[in-house]
């Protein structure tokens, strides 16, 4: 008689099945995200900047690298894959299109939409495809069975809707207006005011693009009003400016002028840039355009390295407590020795002794020198005092506020504003920054002032341009100086010809 047999147990196979069917889910996601690392990546413009965007394995979300300057990341969705959008490089072209095309910059929003909206789709599908592949592959190069490739690629299909299910049920579009910035974005918003408030002004800064257009032409028409600066001598003309801060308006305003008032040479006593970072100094290669010399300092906004790039256009000079010599005019200049554009060092409040110090060393630089120069760069007003009686005129920039005083009889420093209006500042403020410049007329032969011209166009939703000529006289001595307006111009788009004027000097009388 036999002995019944013992029941076999399932678990043992189930368990190989399930352990099979483990491995095939490793290998399927393994391979599907190193393929999706090394290869899922899209490049594409969106609005001014090329951007590559790519999924990489984190909690969800999206965030946008601005290297060297930081990121935002907004928490938009969850999910095992994060959407990474790097800024590489800004186009000096389309940028330019924005600024001078308002129909263009009309519709800048919408197209940054459809152009991020086409880039994410296009990863989207990009992802799928690598993703399915580098499963397949790694499957078939693992376990060797026909069938295997098919197994991968159904699995991971199965992850990939997964992932996008659960990265359409979570969305949060009302995340985007709370981002979290990294790196020296930190301080943005103390740079340029809330999102709120930018958004709130950009429709007026977009409209008075057209009429700054607008107010350069009718700058031009006041210059047949003004007296000949020089009484009819022959006089060299520098352009001094200011605080660009990036603005295209600037630059647009720095080459016309440059051209209309024939002038000679530019001064530039700094802060070109907001940040002084890589994207920025793309764009200021805009300075190798202009078609005269250019004498640069660098201001407390801008990087060494936006001083070296500058430093390798043709027209350029960068001063560090050195000296040049523009259509016989002589020009020393010193930068600041600041770096503070996240404001994290205590920009306007840095020690007194810090700025003076670096006067003191033009200071020191001047009295090498077989003879004084005629003009003496700056960028903070504050390094001006040891340059008193060093040279006769000391222009600086900084504080976005014209203003004209004597150091001594000897010594004259003019402050120009900003000829950017301050760049993005301007949609901080309840007042606009207006655009200024000064073109400067000098003697070829002693280098002494002889009048300038205080130019000025309104800035946000301002239509406002002023052209005021001040005639400079010298007594005998040379000790003193006295200025008074002479017959300069006021004029709006639509006005013809110059406006009235405050006051008026002999224009027959020539200056020195």
């Amino acid at each position: 008689m036999s002995e019944p047999s013992t029941p076999t147990s399932p678990w043992p196979g189930r368990t190989r099945l399930a352990g099979r069917w483990a491995a095939r889910l490793a290998l399927a996601l393994g391979g599907a995200l190193v393929a999706v690392l090394l290869l899922a990546r899209v490049s594409a413009p969106i609005g001014p900047f090329d951007a590559t965007l790519a999924f990489r394995p984190a909690a969800g979300g999206a965030e946008v690298a601005v290297p060297p300057l930081g990121s935002l990341a907004v928490d938009v969705y969850d999910g095992p894959l994060r959407l990474d959008i790097s800024l590489e490089r800004v186009d000096r072209e389309r940028v330019e299109l924005l600024a001078t095309d308002p129909v263009r910059l009309a519709g800048v929003v919408d197209q940054v939409t459809e152009d991020l909206r086409s880039a994410v789709v296009r990863l989207v599908w990009v992802t799928v495809l690598v993703a399915l592949g580098g499963a397949a592959l790694t499957s078939w190069a693992v376990l060797r069975r026909r069938r295997e490739p098919l197994i991968a690629a159904g699995l991971t299909t199965v992850l990939l809707a997964t992932t996008g299910a659960l990265g359409a049920a979570t969305w949060r579009p009302e995340a985007l207006s709370q981002p979290t910035y990294t790196g020296l974005l930190v301080n943005a918003n103390s740079l340029i005011g809330s999102a709120e408030d930018i958004i709130a002004r950009f429709d007026a800064y977009r409209a008075s693009l057209e009429d700054l257009v607008a107010n350069v032409g009718t700058l031009y028409s006041t210059l047949a009003a003004l007296p000949a600066p020089t009484g009819g001598i022959d006089s060299v003309a520098l352009l001094h400016v200011s605080d660009i801060h990036l603005n295209p308006s600037g630059f647009d305003l720095v080459r016309q002028v440059v051209e209309k008032f024939d002038v000679d040479g530019v001064l530039d006593t700094g802060d070109l840039t907001d940040w002084g970072s890589e994207p920025e100094n793309r764009l200021i290669t805009a300075v190798g355009d202009i078609d005269v010399p250019y004498v640069y300092i660098r201001g407390n906004h801008d990087s060494a390295v936006t001083a070296a790039i500058l430093a390798a256009q043709p027209n350029v000079t960068v001063l560090d407590d050195s000296a040049v010599t523009v259509a016989g005019i002589r020009v020393v200049g010193t930068p600041d020795p600041r770096f503070t554009p996240d404001k994290s060092t205590g920009d306007d409040d840095a020690s007194p002794d810090l700025l003076e110090a670096s006067g003191e060393e033009l200071a020191d630089f001047v009295r090498t020198l077989p003879e004084p120069p005629a003009v003496a760069l700056v960028h903070d007003p504050k390094q001006a005092a040891p340059l008193d009686g060093l040279a006769p005129l000391v222009l600086a920039g900084h504080t976005h506020e014209r203003k004209i005083e004597r150091l001594s009889d000897d010594t004259l420093l003019m402050v120009q504003g900003s000829t950017g209006g301050a760049g993005l500042r301007a949609l901080e403020g309840e007042y606009p920054e207006p655009l200024t410049c000064t073109v400067l007329y000098f003697d070829p032969s002693t280098g002494a002032l002889q009048a300038y011209d205080e130019i000025t166009l309104g800035g946000l939703g301002s239509t406002e341009v002023t052209v005021q000529r001040v005639l400079v006289s010298a007594d005998a001595g040379g000790s003193e100086a006295a200025v008074a307006p002479a017959e300069g111009g006021a004029a709006t788009p639509g006005t013809p010809g110059p406006g009235t004027v405050d006051g008026a000097v002999d224009p027959a009388s020539p200056p020195g």
